[in-house]
């Protein structure tokens, strides 16, 4: 089982050097993927989340190509509909060439309807142009995640997708959508998709319970059985996301390098 990072490519405390330091922290640390997000115009509903300066993920990958060496580059998850396909598919498979082929592509329908808007485009279209986007990518040979956990996303998954790649589930969460996953590949007599998801990292000094507790968040021990529980469910790669939420967390990224540390620290059990 891979295990990945997606890397804050957004606020305040983002810039040139420090994605830089992220990139090389976490491919020194050992781990397998580095992802960033995707946002094109920082209209109000997307800055609430992710304020400026929102670095471009496919620019953004393009530079830490050549800070890196082995490590996997991708996104997580590019928004389909934002972009021409034919545009998609000739800026992934230049990434790709370009970095050695590194390159995986996690794509999602999006959710921010100012920022839809802000571009021109349909917020109701966003399912048929992520399909058109995906069909496009898959001809040049770029492996693509379908990111969501709506019935459609998961179609789109089981027809269309190398990997399911929810985001931040529930253990509950997880465990049902795997089963609606492989409910909807029988359903279409294909094969159940390689499974990518990406979960939380926020360690705890306590245990955190409760059926809200997310994948990835609680001590060290519950984090580690996590990580366990997935790889026993098959899953080819595993995402982990230390931005828990306040965009402040990006002045102080040390704080995240130390929780990858102590993950980098078990991971050779889950491989």
């Amino acid at each position: 089982m891979r295990i990945g990072v997606n890397v804050p490519n957004f606020g305040p405390g983002t810039n040139p050097g420090v994605l830089r330091d992220w990139a090389r922290t976490v491919e020194g640390l050992g781990f397998d993927l580095l992802m960033v997000s995707d946002h094109v115009v920082i209209t109000p509903d997307v800055a609430e989340q992710y304020p400026e300066p929102f670095y471009e993920p496919f620019t953004t990958l393009s530079w830490l190509a050549g800070v890196t060496e082995r490590i996997t580059l991708g996104t997580t998850v590019l928004i389909a509909p934002y972009r021409h396909p034919l545009l998609v598919a000739r800026m992934a498979a230049n990434l790709d060439a370009l970095s050695g082929g590194r390159l995986v592509l996690g794509v999602g329908v999006g959710w921010a309807r100012q920022e839809f808007a802000a571009l021109g485009v349909p917020f109701a279209e966003r399912g048929r142009r992520t399909d058109e986007v995906v069909a496009a990518v898959r001809e040049v040979d770029v492996p693509v995640w379908i990111g969501g956990q709506s019935d459609g996303a998961l179609r789109r998954a089981v027809r269309l997708g190398d990997a399911w790649h929810p985001l931040r589930l529930t253990p509950a969460q997880w465990r049902e959508g795997v089963e609606r996953l492989t409910a909807v590949a029988e359903a279409e007599g294909r094969a159940v998709p390689g499974l990518a998801p990406r979960i939380l990292l926020r360690l705890t000094e306590s245990a955190v319970d409760g059926p809200d507790r997310r994948l990835g968040e609680g001590t060290a021990a519950q984090v580690a059985a996590d990580l366990a529980g997935l790889r026993s469910d098959g899953v080819d790669a595993v995402v982990l996301d230390p931005f828990v939420g306040d965009p402040d967390e990006t002045l102080r990224p040390e704080v995240a390098w130390q929780a990858l540390a102590a993950v980098a620290a078990m991971r050779e059990e889950f491989r």
